[in-house]
């Protein structure tokens, strides 16, 4: 990665360094295949998913989307699951389905970013990585999810496309996105050629307001609420590029943010 990526990764707060896995992406025509895990077990949460798919159904999925607050499976036009993100268990089962057991590693409180939480990471081929709390997050998502690359083989070896809304995937130049979208929606990183950018593609997340703004104690509430407002910026599944070429899809990922955490 460049010195611009590598700092756009930081300011947007990713979940985990690409290299903290230690585990390299193999290839296969050009396609990363799903790496072998660091650690015993197959890599899926011990208590039952509550997304059902059939196997049958799986194994026509070419591709996954990363929407603001989902994983869309889809098999052509058609949607074989929609899994929220408040659901760590069905998003790892599915993928670890389609794509063959991930690499994966235990992350300590703090030790994927600032105000991290602890939990586990799953990275498939070095092309998508999930990295599922063991608490949700104040905004209630319960996985965090990065897109590395553009396509990943699946666990019987074909070709499975990864994107974001609207089919905007690594690899893409999205100049033209990027002088349409409102201030609000972006922010750069560095200057000139060392520019980097974060766009939001598509908004998620609400930040919530305190229960006291509903119960009608309005000692203070309301200027809460406000200072939330002024603070948490704009949050859903965003991409950050390389100049203007994307080099990360992910979700949640706030944009102009003001609070630590």
């Amino acid at each position: 990665m460049t010195p611009r990526t590598l700092l756009a990764l930081g300011a947007a707060a990713l979940a985990v360094t690409a290299g903290s896995l230690g585990v390299g992406p193999s290839q296969l025509d050009g396609v990363p295949t799903a790496a072998a895990a660091d650690f015993p077990g197959d890599g899926t949460p011990s208590a039952t998913p509550s997304v059902d798919v059939s196997t049958a159904k799986l194994r026509r999925v070419d591709a996954v989307e990363l929407d603001a607050e989902s994983l869309v499976f889809r098999s052509g036009d058609k949607t074989v699951a929609d899994v929220s993100m408040r659901d760590s268990r069905s998003t790892v089962d599915l993928l670890n389905r389609l794509l063959g057991t991930p690499a994966r590693t235990q992350t300590a409180i703090g030790s994927g970013g600032a105000c991290f939480p602890s939990g586990t990471t799953y990275t498939w081929g070095g092309a998508l990585r999930v990295a599922a709390m063991t608490t949700p997050a104040e905004a209630g998502n319960a996985v965090e999810i990065r897109v590395l690359k553009d396509a990943v083989r699946s666990r019987s070896g074909d070709p499975v496309a990864l994107s974001g809304p609207d089919g905007v995937r690594v690899g893409d130049d999205i100049e033209d996105e990027l002088r349409a979208a409102p201030r609000s929606d972006k922010v750069s990183f560095g200057s000139g050629d060392s520019r980097a950018w974060q766009l939001l593609l598509e908004p998620g997340w609400a930040p919530t307001t305190d229960d006291d703004a509903h119960t009608g104690d309005s000692s203070g509430a309301s200027d809460t609420a406000a200072d939330d407002d002024d603070t948490a910026g704009s949050n859903g599944v965003s991409a950050l590029t390389n100049g203007t070429v994307v080099s990360v899809l992910g979700s949640p990922m706030p944009v102009h943010t003001q609070r630590s955490c």
